[in-house]
């Protein structure tokens, strides 16, 4: 009698698990959005300042379902994103544009993209970076009368 519970708890246990794993599959095959990013960053080099440097980065939805952008933010007022408003189709494309204003920034810089969606993995992140030359001064003659 003791081994025919036991018996029976371990069968139980085994059909359990065996469910489980059915539902965990179901779930994984749901319809969901997924970013592919070509390129997450993107090197200007040396740049004169008071140029307005732009790079477009190009996303594909390799999910089987709308991809939606949330918000794009730029981590300074330095850089402005422009990006795919609607939804983007499955197998379809969309693009983040990253314009830094490099006016009265001469040196290094960094800058992040901040991409939040409704796909796989929710947020992905861009990285622009360059080198600002400072601008020459002019100088202003001075005109000495007699």
């Amino acid at each position: 009698m003791k081994n025919l519970i036991i018996l029976t708890a371990v069968l139980w246990g085994l059909t359990s698990t065996s469910f489980a794993q059915t539902e965990t599959v179901t779930l994984s095959s749901e319809a969901q959005a997924k970013m592919s990013i070509e390129k997450k960053s993107h090197d200007f080099g040396t740049i004169e300042e008071g140029v307005q440097a732009t790079v477009t980065f190009t996303f594909k939805n390799t999910g089987n379902a709308p991809l939606v952008l949330n918000s794009v933010k730029a981590s300074c007022g330095c850089t402005t994103p422009k990006w795919t408003k609607e939804p983007v189709a499955p197998g379809a494309e969309g693009v983040v544009t990253a314009i830094y204003n490099s006016k009265g920034r001469p040196g290094n810089f960094t800058k992040t993209i901040t991409i939040k969606h409704n796909g796989e993995g929710g947020t992905e992140f861009l990285t622009i970076r360059g080198i600002v030359n400072k601008a020459a001064t002019e100088v202003t003659p001075t005109v000495v009368a007699p």
